[in-house]
């Protein structure tokens, strides 16, 4: 039965919500210095590694794109490779990415990278049926507002 569970935590079922959208940049700096000389303001989260901005619930986040490559367990280039962009779900808790990486395995994702615990968290990566990439992480520090929105 899909639904909260007393924890805030979801079973059976992803909460229908995305809290990152995740691109892989060459420069970090000069992305960051783009959108910020397009108006955008840089969020106080993150670090020069994983820069940050707040989308009103969403955020967008910038990293090297190599880095990110490796962390998804996917070549950087060629057929098949990484495409420089994710989504990505931010679990309530460290037992719930390994239940939505187990489900969407079920259901046919491919698995770049199995759920696992990480310098800051847990994560793991899949593709979705037409190839899209998608993390599911959790890591201390993250919060929601009241309607299940990401504070940064």
């Amino acid at each position: 039965m899909a639904g909260r569970t007393d924890d805030g935590t979801w079973r059976n079922t992803v909460r229908q919500r995305l809290n990152l959208i995740l691109l892989g940049v060459r420069d970090v700096a000069a992305s960051v210095a783009f959108y910020q000389e397009l108006g955008w303001r840089r969020s106080a989260a993150g670090s020069d590694g994983f820069v940050l901005f707040e989308l009103g619930g969403v955020a967008v986040g910038f990293q090297d794109r190599q880095a990110f490559a490796a962390d998804a367990g996917l070549p950087d280039r060629g057929p098949g490779g990484f495409a420089g962009f994710a989504l990505a779900y931010v679990a309530r808790s460290a037992d719930e990415v390994y239940r939505v990486m187990a489900r969407a395995a079920e259901l046919g994702a491919a698995v770049t990278r199995p759920a696992g615990p990480n310098a800051w968290g847990h994560s793991g990566y899949f593709t979705d049926p037409d190839g899209h990439l998608f993390e599911v992480l959790y890591e201390d520090g993250w919060v929601f507002d009241e309607h299940d929105d990401l504070v940064l």
